[in-house]
């Protein structure tokens, strides 16, 4: 299960992962149905895999140190970006997620995985993401409640780019005039 458009539904791609040792599945070696693979198995196999598959079957994770830059040009090629965490305190793809969404101009899915939590999928929500794979030993209905914690948001960001003060400023504007 995962969140979608602020709601949970049932996940039907599947993630798929370098083995222990840090080796990429061969292409000729991914599970059937819908994907997200690694960037960099992308990098190194895109021609095969857009040839065994629909656009609509495919996704594209990046770690923090991959460049977003590098995937903008493939965008017509895939239906979803996917962002890992691979741990709760790294931050890097907050910044990834913004630079899809304001620089590279992705419309499509964007989905936060890894080490996603409850504590984070509001912040992720500000920075594009869409979509959530919370981790797995914990309550998906409850991360929906993230959305609700905050009524007032001060900084402008990619779901509202107008900070409170500026917000403020143009009621009263409008109010006075």
């Amino acid at each position: 299960m995962i969140i979608k458009n602020r709601a949970v539904v049932e996940d039907d791609f599947t993630v798929v992962r370098a083995a222990e040792d840090g080796a990429l599945p061969a292409a000729d070696a991914l599970p059937a149905g819908k994907i997200i693979v690694p960037f960099a198995l992308w990098k190194e196999h895109k021609p095969a895999i857009v040839a065994s598959r629909a656009q609509e079957q495919i996704g594209v994770w990046l770690t923090p140190d991959d460049e977003p830059a590098d995937l903008a040009p493939d965008f017509d090629l895939i239906s979803l970006v996917a962002v890992d965490f691979p741990v709760f305190r790294d931050g890097r793809g907050f910044s990834i997620g913004r630079l899809l969404r304001e620089r590279y101009q992705w419309t499509g899915e964007l989905r936060a995985i890894g080490d996603v939590l409850r504590d984070q999928v509001a912040f992720h929500a500000r920075c594009g993401f869409d979509a959530f794979a919370v981790r797995a030993d914990k309550d998906i209905n409850d991360a929906l409640n993230a959305f609700t914690e905050f009524t007032n948001l001060y900084q402008g960001a990619t779901d509202n780019p107008e900070p409170l003060f500026r917000r403020r400023a143009a009621l009263i504007a409008a109010l006075g005039a």
